[in-house]
């Protein structure tokens, strides 16, 4: 199993919108390190929610349910989409300024690739922010 982090501005699609919607395309990635990490998705795999711009937070996690297709917002076969729903909401918000502040996530793509929009994390990474938003 691998594991990931997807962000989104609250306003333009928030986690409670995922859970009402009770799953989504993970579409409209135009980066190509983003969209290899699309690619590299496979059913099963889990996906921290990170509300960015606003809130600046892990706010849940997801599950992968459908692999890398052609992104239906576009008719260039470049980019592609996966579908996620979600698995559950963490009890407590994990910030960024939390993320920055602990040792065990120095390395975090978060950090380190600030950027991106989709990005790896490792087990143990993905593991301790879920112990941080109380799960």
């Amino acid at each position: 199993m691998n594991y990931f982090l997807v962000k989104s501005e609250p306003f333009k699609y928030s986690w409670d919108e995922l859970v009402k919607d009770k799953w989504t395309y993970w579409d409209g990635v135009r980066n190509y390190a983003a969209r290899m990490h699309l690619n590299a998705m496979v059913v099963g795999d889990l996906v921290l929610y990170y509300h960015s711009n606003e809130g600046l937070e892990v706010v849940g996690y997801a599950r992968v349910i459908k692999e890398s297709y052609q992104d239906p917002t576009t008719d260039d076969d470049r980019w592609v989409a996966v579908d996620i729903e979600p698995v559950q909401k963490l009890k407590t918000s994990v910030t960024l300024k939390q993320i920055k502040s602990e040792s065990r996530l120095e390395n975090i793509a978060l950090i380190k690739q600030s950027r991106l929009s989709v990005m790896p994390v490792a087990k143990e990474e993905f593991e301790y922010i879920l112990s941080l938003g109380g799960l």
